[in-house]
């Protein structure tokens, strides 16, 4: 494991939000039970972005999930970067795999996983899943409990 200095975080220091999700910093900090398999999970129930085409907001239900190895991310700096895709247009699927692909490439985890519950615009949810592979035989891997979307019914 690389060296790690906690005084580079933005943990216990103002932050402003980042213009974008290039700009926003993720930071990472070492995780003590490195050597125990287990999952850790993320939930951003107010995720928003913006549609590309109309410039209309867009809302989804985020869950992170990942098996860390080495390091853990740091939550401040997480909700920062998720708060940066408010004013960033991109599509769903765009949105959910690269919050996925970004984490996985910070953190080089076990395994992670995301799913991205979007709500209905113009009828039709779309609901975006992304792995990074198959996740670990003894891991625990409870179900996400965002129950898919069902309208009136």
């Amino acid at each position: 494991m690389t060296s790690f200095d906690p005084s580079s975080l933005q943990l216990g220091s103002d932050s402003k939000i980042p213009a974008t999700p290039e700009e926003a910093r993720l930071d990472r900090v070492p995780n003590p039970q490195a050597d125990t398999l287990y999952l850790a999970r993320f939930t951003c129930p107010e995720f928003t972005s913006l549609c590309p085409v109309t410039g209309q907001p867009d809302f989804a239900h985020l869950v992170i999930d990942y098996a860390p190895k080495d390091w853990l991310v740091e939550s401040k700096s997480l909700k920062l970067y998720l708060t940066s895709f408010r004013n960033h247009g991109a599509f769903h699927e765009d949105c959910t795999v690269a919050v996925g692909r970004r984490l996985a490439d910070l953190l080089e985890p076990h395994w992670l996983r995301i799913g991205g519950y979007w709500y209905p615009r113009g009828g039709i949810p779309i609901d975006v899943f992304w792995q990074t592979g198959k996740p670990p035989e003894a891991l625990w891997l409870p179900d996400q409990g965002v129950p898919s979307y069902r309208g009136r019914g």
